[in-house]
């Protein structure tokens, strides 16, 4: 269920996961997730939360202006 819009249908999507830190910018795409299919609102499920942090300490360190990572390739 929506936890925004309280619709009961959520299908499963990929999306673009954009993070800002510092003066860079970090974009993580095809990400896996479940979207309503009323409002659009992106949920992930709890190991791809995991792996998305994971991704973003990785790049956070290499602290390049803008970080782009697909999902795909290294999940």
């Amino acid at each position: 269920m929506c936890m925004y819009c309280r619709n009961s249908e959520l299908k499963a999507a990929t999306t673009t996961h954009v993070v800002s830190f510092g003066n860079c910018v970090i974009i993580i795409k095809n990400v896996p997730c479940e979207e309503c299919t009323q409002c659009g609102e992106k949920y992930y499920s709890d190991e791809t939360a995991e792996r998305l942090e994971q991704l973003v300490n990785a790049a956070k360190k290499i602290m390049q202006e803008i970080s782009v990572i697909d999902y795909r390739k290294v999940a």
